[in-house]
């Protein structure tokens, strides 16, 4: 019997200032699995191949992890979406059987005067809406306007 499992799991990296504040886990949501899916799937006629991982949100829900709150694979959005921004390098960055994304919240943004306390992010294929690759929701990180925060999000296909 020939026995081959395909899975996608994910982890991320979250740095303020260059300082690595928090590490976790992801899911890799249903809509997530469809777009990896769609993607092995060459165009033809009457068919669109979905567009590239593009953005990547992070929101502020404070709701507990667990029970009906927790990260559920039929999940589609981030509960409360904060902000969405460019990845670093639109698709990610491939390396063997990974794919990195990468994303930064700049310091001094002027459309950000208050101290953010974010607890959840996700992996998007547009730059509002579209398909939610991965979503994770971790303990509190307080961005402060003049911190950077970068998060790096590498999704491990084995």
């Amino acid at each position: 019997m020939i026995n081959d499992n395909f899975a996608l799991t994910g982890a991320l990296t979250i740095a303020i200032n260059d300082v690595v504040v928090q590490e976790t886990k992801n899911l890799v949501v249903t809509v997530g699995k469809n777009w990896v899916a769609n993607r092995l799937k060459d165009i033809v006629t009457g068919f669109t191949q979905k567009d590239q991982m593009s953005h990547m949100a992070i929101g502020t829900d404070t709701t507990p992890n667990s029970g009906a709150t927790v990260v559920k694979v039929a999940d589609t959005a981030l509960v409360t979406e904060d902000d969405r921004n460019l990845l670093t390098t639109a698709g990610g960055t491939v390396t063997t059987n990974a794919i990195a994304y990468a994303c930064t919240w700049a310091a001094n943004d002027p459309s950000s005067t208050v101290t953010k306390a974010i607890t959840e992010a996700g992996i998007f294929n547009a730059a509002s809406g579209g398909d939610m690759f991965a979503r994770t929701k971790f303990a509190v990180v307080n961005k402060a306007p003049a911190d950077a925060l970068t998060i790096t999000w590498t999704i491990t296909v084995s």
